[in-house]
């Protein structure tokens, strides 16, 4: 089991951006590379501590894992770190350590197993829309989608960069009243990889890309809501050089049901029957997320009724069971009849099985809502 973010960090659940970003900056620099060379289990921390700030520092990734937990992230995530390499910490949160450790940034470390390590450029993101039947928000799906992404083209060369030495950063010293100031930028000739195109072919791009169709699937878990966004790892675009790619990140949006209506993990579906079917009983074959689904109803039903079927409803997202099915008896008014029916009904109207006598059992609209929303 995966453990807590906030715990990871040592941080409450009310720790401000300010807290947050401290903390991790102090986990960040014990299990740091250059302080933990060779060391396997320092490394795993050092990712973990990344993992948590990048969900916990994002205020829409914060709420929710808040609400949802690491459920919030499987099946591709929504932006959570799960997964994350040395890579991606490098080159996103070198702003976090400012001059903790020599050379200013990621540029000059060491990493894990020494060696230098240049900084790594992330390719750019990409963003589709995923329409999603109830039937598959409630149980979950595997969707394949076709995605136009820039790739590397074949028979591209590099070369290191000749303005930054490979480094992808250049320093620039300025004289001040208070002294000599250093500070470090990203190189303006390679972007930051630390490496030039020597060779490319004629249909590639000035960053020897090319645009190729890709065939990608993606797991979308059961109990997604409209708007979220999943992410899955590494199917942007590519970085030129030794880059890293950027992410695909999916928006989920939801059709509406003819007969099933949400509500959190719960679906609700309107029954209307006729005044004979409440009096004498009856059967119903109605819909639900799993096909038809057969109902009993008792002879004597009550207008307003409802029926609860347990665990008919949507999956829930962090994993706990599914919601329920909840179904409203309506029973439906004749607003005409014909000589022999009013006759009928006129002979009825002071009978005492047709007068209102509600029972201690029979609750009222607002212990049904009560009930409904409990």
């Amino acid at each position: 089991m995966k453990q807590d973010y906030y715990d990871i960090l040592g941080i409450g659940k009310n720790a401000s951006t300010a807290e947050i970003k401290k903390a991790y900056r102090k986990k960040a620099i014990e299990y740091h590379p250059d302080k933990n060379p060779g060391d396997a289990k320092a490394e795993e921390m050092f990712k973990t501590a990344a993992e948590a700030y990048e969900v916990l520092s994002d205020p829409n990734k914060k709420a929710r894992y808040d609400q949802y937990g690491h459920a919030a992230f499987e099946g591709g995530g929504f932006g959570g770190g799960g997964g994350m390499n040395m890579d991606d910490i490098f080159s996103q949160f070198g702003d976090i350590f400012g001059s903790a450790f020599g050379g200013g940034g990621f540029g000059g470390f060491s990493g894990f197993g020494g060696g230098g390590q240049q900084r790594r450029v992330k390719g750019s993101n990409l963003r589709i829309r995923v329409k999603l039947t109830l039937e598959e928000v409630a149980n979950g799906v595997e969707k394949t989608v076709k995605v136009r992404r820039k790739v590397q083209a074949e028979g591209v060369t590099y070369t290191t960069c000749a303005t930054c030495g490979g480094r992808g950063q250049v320093t620039k010293i300025t004289n001040t009243i208070l002294g000599r100031m250093q500070t470090a930028a990203t190189c303006n000739v390679c972007g930051g990889s630390g490496q030039t195109i020597d060779k490319k072919p004629n249909e590639a791009d000035a960053h020897g890309m090319i645009v190729k169709e890709e065939t990608v699937s993606i797991k979308i878990p059961g109990g997604v809501e409209e708007g979220m966004q999943l992410k899955v790892s590494g199917k942007g675009n590519d970085a030129p050089g030794n880059g890293v790619p950027g992410d695909l990140l999916v928006a989920i949006e939801t059709e509406e049901h003819n007969t099933l209506k949400r509500e959190g993990d719960n679906l609700h579906y309107d029954l209307y029957i006729s005044f004979s079917e409440a009096v004498l009983g009856t059967s119903k074959e109605i819909d639900s997320v799993t096909g038809k689904v057969r109902i009993k109803l008792e002879a004597g039903i009550q207008s307003g009724k409802i029926l609860r079927l347990r665990g008919k409803g949507i999956t829930s997202l962090n994993g706990y069971g599914a919601g329920d099915l909840l179904v409203h008896v309506n029973v439906w008014t004749p607003k005409e009849a014909n000589k022999e029916q009013r006759e009928f009904f006129e002979r009825m109207q002071n009978h005492e099985n047709f007068m209102p006598n509600p029972e201690k059992s029979d609750k009222s609209f607002f212990e049904k809502v009560k009930d409904m929303f409990s």
